[in-house]
């Protein structure tokens, strides 16, 4: 019995709550926590394992997370857990889902071609410092499409990359999928010091680029781009446009508004109103007419009365009634509950047969402008944003009303990005202010003296209309 005892004392211990095992020649320690039974392997060390039980022990008296209480997952089940998160929980936009998507990818990919730390707990610091070496070697489609010409990514995208594999991994530590007291490996790249060298250059137009730009319109386009240049709009922004509640010719004011209940939403869910230059206030009542429905802006097939799009004259609410009936009948054709993807499939089809634009169509349309003008570096509307912005800076528009009227956020929590911390929140800026800051601003922009023409030269219709 005495020997029993003896060789018992050389083959485990105890430490408070925690117990140590030998099992051939591997220390092995046992203890309750959350009640679950834990059982990690330490190794062939005996004081290592008596180290670690203390330690083990010591976290259990004060109630914190072991060491060793974690569940390590799979990268890529990392990946779905995490986008399920932000589709689930946090209802983050599809196309921001989307983005994650791909961002994160690239890390599954580097650890399935290298065959390295593929769980969680594996993946270290040295690994993420590989991980950027890995995306320096490889090119990406620019826009995604799998026939569009690659080239390397630019040093913008590799920081987006691993500031959303930086996010995924604090996701991980929240949910102990590392252990308790690991730091998240992209963290330890100091991913705010990176440089950015090689990022594509946003171009604006000279002011004669301006005006022979809208010399270049035609009566449909005109408005459009207008539009865009004089209240500094997203693409997708105007594209969702709908009468009468966006826009009210009477008192010169555009409202942007999130429509969750059709399927879009602002960008940054930030909903503001912009008052109306006088000329671009006319271009407009005579591009809407007489209709008081519909989006604003129409697609070119509609603008004449011999063609109506199939939601024609339809309001809002109908709108939104018709989108619950094809939701209802795609569920009964399919017999089963359609997802959220599936559902931004069906609301589109009800902004297309109402006659909205597409944003991609105001692409090919600008596109289609420019190489006309010789003008091919500039690709994207969104410049048109980037002028606007660019001249209410030029006109000393105040911080606060320029920021209201691009729609960036002007709360305390972001005052570190604008500089306007809680003087924001106490200020408030009247309609009146901002009309005559933005007028003042634009005045001297060509885009004026072109929407003068082009209204001269629509005179008669804009009688009428008075």
């Amino acid at each position: 019995m005495k020997q029993s005892s003896k060789q018992n004392r050389k083959t485990s211990f105890r430490i408070g709550k925690v117990r140590g095992d030998l099992r051939g020649k591997i220390w092995y320690l046992t203890y309750q926590e959350n009640g679950k039974r834990l059982r990690p392997r330490i190794g062939p060390d005996k004081d290592h394992a008596r180290q670690m039980a203390a330690q083990i022990n010591s976290q259990l008296e004060s109630h914190t997370h072991s060491v060793f209480n974690f569940e390590p997952v799979q990268i890529d089940e990392l990946q779905t857990r995490w986008l399920n998160h932000h589709e689930q929980v946090l209802r983050s936009s599809l196309q921001t889902i989307r983005r994650y998507r791909a961002a994160t990818t690239h890390l599954i990919n580097f650890v399935r071609e290298k065959g390295v730390a593929s769980k969680t707990s594996q993946f270290q610091a040295r690994h993420a410092e590989e991980f950027v070496h890995y995306l320096r070697t490889i090119d990406v489609a620019p826009n995604g499409h799998e026939n569009s010409q690659k080239r390397p990514l630019l040093d913008k995208g590799i920081k987006y990359i691993l500031q959303c594999c930086r996010s995924m991994f604090g996701y991980a530590i929240k949910r102990r999928h590392l252990s308790p007291y690991a730091e998240n490996p992209f963290s330890c790249l100091d991913l705010d010091r990176i440089p950015i060298e090689n990022a594509k250059a946003v171009s604006i137009f000279s002011p004669d680029q301006e005006k022979a730009f809208l010399e270049a319109c035609d009566d449909w386009q005109f408005p459009i781009f207008l539009t865009l240049m004089l209240t500094g709009l997203r693409p997708g922004e105007l594209t969702h446009l709908l009468l009468p509640d966006d826009l009210d010719l009477k008192t010169g004011m555009l409202f942007i508004r999130n429509k969750p209940h059709l399927g879009w939403q602002v960008k940054t869910r930030n909903e503001r109103d912009i008052p109306l230059i006088d000329e671009l206030r006319d271009v407009l009542k005579i591009t809407v007419g007489d209709r008081v429905t519909g989006p604003v802006f129409m697609q070119r097939r509609y603008t004449s009365a011999i063609v109506r799009p199939e939601l024609n004259d339809h309001t809002e609410n109908q709108l939104e009634a018709t989108l619950q009936q094809r939701v209802v009948q795609e569920v009964t054709t399919s017999s089963k509950a359609i997802n959220r993807n599936q559902w931004m499939k069906i609301s589109r089809t009800i902004w297309r047969d109402s006659g909205a634009l597409k944003t991609d169509r105001i692409r090919s349309e600008f596109i289609k402008l420019t190489k006309l003008l010789e003008l091919p570096h500039f690709t994207a509307p969104k410049s048109l944003r980037h002028l606007f912005a660019t001249s209410l800076q030029d006109g000393n528009v105040d911080p606060l009303i320029r920021s209201e009227l691009m729609g960036h956020s002007t709360s305390a929590t972001n005052g570190a990005s604008h500089g306007l911390g809680m003087t924001a929140t106490y200020t408030h800026s009247r309609p009146y202010t901002k009309r005559i800051q933005l007028s003042q601003a634009m005045s001297i922009r060509p885009a004026i003296s072109m929407a003068r023409g082009w209204l001269m030269n629509h005179y008669e219709v804009l009688k009428s209309e008075r």
